[in-house]
């Protein structure tokens, strides 16, 4: 099976300095229903780097991703993100203590993961909650994400 088989016709590709392996591994270790899917080595090209990874295919909750170790040209920021739909305080807090390992809180659930990709920890209730003035001004003075909090700003 090819590297890109399987994938749907439009998927994430994130280009990493040279620990694209590491980052998956991380991301592994994070989500119950993930895989790794495939691994591209390079070839031999006279540098001595034989069969370093190129690019990893994995999946993460039914999302297909290709990690590249592309060198350090070109760095993460945050006009790009991945949500995180939690159902709980309880998965909001899991998942951001994980992903916050090593990285830095942002502000109204986003952080930034140890490898500088940016994601949205945030309840799945959020869009619904934040239509209340209120909780909107609740959420803008958080970092991580308190439901019990913006449910009652939302009731107030």
């Amino acid at each position: 099976m090819g590297a890109l088989e399987g994938f749907s016709r439009i998927s994430p590709f994130l280009w990493f300095d040279a620990n694209a392996e590491e980052a998956v591994d991380f991301y592994l270790s994070i989500f119950k229903d993930s895989r790794r899917i495939d691994v591209v080595r390079v070839a031999d090209d006279g540098d001595g780097k034989d069969g370093s990874v190129l690019t990893i295919a994995f999946e993460i909750e039914g999302l297909k991703f290709t990690a590249l170790n592309g060198g350090p040209l070109f760095q993460f920021n945050e006009s790009v993100s991945f949500v995180v739909s939690c159902d709980s305080q309880q998965e909001v807090d899991d998942y951001w203590t994980k992903l916050t390992a090593g990285g830095s809180e942002g502000r109204c659930g986003w952080l930034k993961d140890k490898f500088g990709l940016s994601w949205q920890v945030v309840p799945a209730r959020l869009p619904d909650l934040i239509q209340h003035p209120k909780a909107l001004q609740a959420m803008l003075g958080m970092q991580k994400i308190d439901l019990a909090e913006l449910e009652r700003a939302a009731k107030s």
